[in-house]
């Protein structure tokens, strides 16, 4: 979604951007569907558990080195732009030899494998947080680049999509598109259908807004039928936008991905679970860059369970100057125009 919207940046300046992806991950259906041609390389990441996985992967990559570079020679190619991931090594060793210029973005709160590799190869290294030891060229903090869906979202009008009046307060969860599961456990648990849940009456409650994720929604929505489907608890299983489901919301609970600048650009506080398994526990970092802020607060995973999530959602929704505080230091974090300041540097290396 971030390479998308820097791609929109890019079109809307009069460039004509193409991905490079593979066909078993999220950019074979959005990309289409954005109006991009894409090529798709036959790669799978590194899997550092398993030494005969990890040997195809980097075969496969080598491989892919000789197909990026004729993707690149056919397209005619003036520079190329990684987005991070495992398809970014190939196509970025690729451009290098071939003697184009190189951007590359990273996401998260340090770099990933492809961009370490990378980085001095590059004209730019754009990121979305500051990074220690990263500092001055090619290093630019950008931002993150959120979809003009989530910028754009109208309150209200979200809001009678799903139903939900004017005056009632709404939280948010969601855990990306396959799912959470321990976030979704502890908030059903403590919003739909557990003690916490049902120990008080359903008009003072807020209105839950949960996005299961794919993988989870089977199991969950079994369980929320069998609680009777609680008011004001509508279970979604994927949203392709976080734009309506964000702006509708008065606090939002999820992991601490990238996600936590969709959040910051919706200028919404939250409370993160970061996932306690991410490469470099870079997620742990990303929460660290909201929670110093005051727009949001941290739970371990470990410590994750849901009296306390109950509690600490209570005790910001239920005060409204904190709430406020918390909401304008997320809008403060926002950086709306981190699309096109990536697509500035993209453009820039053409002419270097």
């Amino acid at each position: 979604m971030p390479a998308i919207a820097v791609a929109d940046a890019l079109r809307a300046s009069g460039a004509t951007p193409t991905f490079v992806g593979t066909r078993d991950r999220a950019e074979a259906e959005l990309v289409p569907e954005a109006g991009y041609e894409i090529d798709f390389l036959a790669l799978e990441g590194l899997n550092r558990r398993n030494p005969l996985k990890a040997t195809r992967a980097v075969f496969r990559a080598a491989r892919g080195l000789g197909a990026a570079k004729r993707i690149l020679r056919e397209r005619g190619a003036d520079v190329a732009m990684g987005a991070g991931g495992y398809v970014a090594g190939p196509v970025g060793l690729a451009a290098s030899r071939l003697g184009l210029p190189l951007v590359l973005t990273e996401a998260d709160s340090h770099l990933g494998l492809a961009n370490r590799r990378l980085a001095s190869r590059a004209r730019r290294v754009c990121l979305a947080f500051p990074i220690e030891g990263r500092e001055g060229d090619p290093y630019l903090v950008t931002g993150r680049p959120v979809p003009g869906a989530v910028l754009d979202a109208d309150r209200w009008a979200a809001r009678r999509r799903f139903g939900i009046p004017r005056g009632d307060q709404v939280i948010t969860v969601f855990g990306g598109s396959l799912g959470a599961r321990t976030v979704n456990e502890a908030a059903f648990e403590a919003f739909g259908g557990g003690k916490e849940a049902l120990a008080d009456d359903p008009v003072g409650r807020p209105w839950i807004l949960h996005v299961a994720g794919r993988r989870d929604y089977p199991a969950l929505e079994e369980r929320w039928a069998l609680a009777g489907r609680p008011e004001r608890y509508l279970l979604l299983e994927y949203e392709p936008s976080l734009g309506d489901v964000l702006a509708a919301s008065d606090l939002v609970i999820a992991r601490a991905g990238g996600s936590v600048m969709e959040i910051a650009a919706a200028g919404r506080p939250a409370i993160l679970v970061p996932y306690p398994h991410a490469t470099a526990d870079h997620q742990t970092t990303n929460a660290r860059w909201m929670t110093s802020a005051r727009a949001a607060v941290t739970i371990p995973d470990s410590e994750l369970e849901p009296g306390r999530l109950r509690a600490e959602a209570d005790a910001i929704l239920g005060n409204e100057v904190r709430l406020g505080e918390m909401t304008a230091n997320s809008k403060r974090l926002a950086v709306p125009d981190a699309a096109e300041r990536i697509a500035a540097e993209v453009l820039a290396a053409v002419g270097t």
